[in-house]
């Protein structure tokens, strides 16, 4: 409401304000009627624009977006949850307000555009505050890309020293494995990042998943529904992008939700561009009771029992494209679902329901099918508990915040990350796009340099003579890639600073630390046992740049192939992924041969 009021003075000329168009609105006859024919050529076949207009004189709703949580209105553009007054009037007065997404949460979904909103970080911390006077679990999400500054500094001040924390390690699918037992090891190490923010004994359990592919969901599930049960809410608490509104989707479409609430709740606006939840979503968690997690384990034993060829084609086209994406890949399941209809002659029932009146909660209500999902009675609701999405906690030091939506969506990695690993000699720079240049000042012998990062930003070798030049040249255009936009880009972008480091050699075979790039990924410096070596590392100021040890892959360097001819650089290595929880292990080697016989 305080943005509200501060935003509705700050509306912008109509001609500036986003276009776009959707089903649900269709383009304004008369609008469109009046627009020369050389905009509607220049408009493109097939495509409509409707200019949205704000209304500074009409009442915010008491109606939150499904996507982000912000409260609908028309009043001011850069306000979250603004909507045109065309299409706010015109669902206010159908009915059909609840249930809308914003005009933010539309570009992001449909167009991959997004807008910038008038919300501090403040803001954002004030949201996730509310948790502190409630009994609640705190799942803190970290992104393993971003490790340690992804983990919220001053988590006990914001929810409470009287919480339970399970702290979840996302994004582990983009991790390629550098040797046997690495899930292990980062596990160790995320816990030990975690007693050094000053968690104590507030940390529980520990997790490894990906929200994106499933890996570890299912365990994740059955350790909650054994350990916290039906006790209180759940929250998903973390930094901005660390992945909290993925988790919310896959858990919302798997048994941790109530089955018939997946069909009746929207789903969570999810984009790289950090900050997209700005208010609490949530969804009804289902009471695991003895009967259901007897019935849960029974799906997942047979799901693990599973071949290829009695998996669905949606099940497999899933799997396979997943395993295209990531290392690990999991399959999400539902025991209990709404849409399922028995046979006439079968009876169906719960013991459960018989027992203690479960019926309440309408896991067994069928909507059949077809029909339209309704709203959840009163009933099934009035005892329920909940699971939460926050707002990501903005970082104080991230590189995303100095990128524009394009570079952020060349910098965070969305497939697998494959190594690219360069010899350098003393006297060579590294630049990782334009974000990051790593100059080899001194050492004895020649060192590896493991760029663990999206494979969509450049790396770029020369000498440390030639690379204020280079960057000069070339900061901008397509050698370096990130920023883009030329010398006009290059104006507003923050000048780069250098910093020295200084690390000693553990081996060919182990790197001596890493060099963290924010959220953009890190450079795994490997040097001969023993050799000091000195590094300087410039990147612009704020971005929070880093030197990490223990390094999170101490053996990424084992993951390259043979040396390019008259090259720095090393043929890329993709190492094999693994299936959890899903197909036998004959399922697993036809899917990987089938993956083998594609790429000849």
């Amino acid at each position: 409401m305080q943005a509200l009021r501060g935003g509705a003075q700050h509306e912008g000329d109509p001609g500036s304000l986003i276009q776009f168009q959707d089903v649900d609105f269709p383009p304004d006859e008369n609008l469109m009627a009046a627009k020369t024919k050389k905009k509607k050529k220049a408009a493109g076949k097939g495509e409509h624009k409707v200019f949205g207009t704000p209304d500074a004189d009409e009442p915010v709703s008491d109606t939150c977006c499904s996507g982000c949580g912000a409260v609908l209105h028309c009043t001011a553009v850069q306000v979250p949850g603004y909507l045109p007054s065309e299409k706010y009037k015109a669902l206010l007065q159908e009915g059909r307000l609840r249930g809308a997404t914003c005009q933010r949460c539309h570009l992001l979904t449909h167009h991959q555009k997004a807008l910038n909103l008038q919300l501090s970080r403040d803001q954002y911390r004030a949201v996730v505050r509310q948790i502190r006077p409630r009994q609640a679990l705190v799942l803190l999400i970290v992104d393993l890309l971003d490790l340690p500054d992804s983990i919220v500094p001053d988590l006990r001040e914001l929810v409470g020293a009287n919480k339970h924390v399970v702290v979840l390690g996302n994004k582990i699918d983009l991790l390629p494995g550098d040797s046997p037992g690495y899930l292990r090891r980062v596990k160790r190490q995320l816990a030990q990042y975690s007693r050094e923010a000053g968690f104590g004994g507030q940390v529980t359990d520990i997790h490894l998943i990906s929200a994106k592919t499933g890996y570890g969901i299912e365990s994740l599930i059955s350790s909650l529904q054994r350990s916290w049960k039906y006790k209180g809410d759940v929250y998903l608490v973390g930094s901005a992008n660390a992945g909290k509104s993925t988790l919310f989707n896959t858990l919302l479409e798997s048994d941790y939700c109530k089955s018939r609430a997946s069909d009746v709740i929207h789903k969570a606006t999810i984009s790289p561009w950090p900050g997209t939840t700005l208010n609490l979503l949530k969804f009804p968690i289902i009471n695991p009771t003895p009967y259901r997690m007897f019935r849960r384990q029974e799906r997942l034993n047979e799901a693990s029992r599973q071949t290829e060829s009695e998996l669905s084609q949606d099940e497999l086209r899933r799997l396979r494209q997943f395993s295209r994406q990531g290392y690990l890949v999991g399959r999400v399941g539902r025991t209990f679902r709404s849409d399922v209809r028995s046979r006439p002659d079968e009876v169906q029932f719960d013991p459960d329901s018989l027992a203690f009146g479960e019926h309440e909660d309408g896991e067994t209500t069928a909507t059949g099918p077809g029909s339209t999902p309704q709203e959840l009675a009163y009933n099934e609701l009035k005892d329920a508990h909940w699971l939460y999405d926050t707002p990501g906690i903005m970082k104080e030091d991230d590189i995303l915040g100095l990128l524009n939506e394009q570079e952020v969506r060349s910098v965070v990695p969305t497939q697998a990350v494959v190594p690219r690993t360069f010899v350098l000699k003393p006297g060579m720079s590294l630049f990782v796009g334009g974000l990051a240049r790593i100059d080899f000042l001194q050492g004895q012998k020649s060192c590896w340099f493991s760029v663990v990062a999206s494979g969509r930003l450049p790396v770029h070798i020369t000498s440390l003579e030639k690379a204020d030049s280079v960057y000069e040249k070339h900061a901008g255009h397509v050698l370096l890639g990130v920023p883009m936009g030329g010398a006009e880009r290059m104006k507003e972008f923050p000048a780069l600073v250098p910093q020295e480091f200084r690390l000693e050699g553990r081996g060919y075979l182990e790197a001596a630390a890493d060099i963290r790039l924010s959220s953009a990924g890190w450079v795994a410096v490997t040097a001969v046992e023993g050799d000091q070596v000195l590094l300087r590392v410039h990147g612009p100021e704020g971005a929070g740049f880093g030197l990490r040890t223990p390094p999170l892959l101490p053996h990424v360097v084992s993951l390259k192939g043979e040396r390019i001819r008259k090259s720095a650089a090393y043929k890329l290595m993709k190492p094999p992924g693994l299936l959890d929880s899903g197909l036998s292990a004959r399922g697993v080697e036809r899917l990987q041969v089938k993956k083998k016989k594609k790429k000849k």
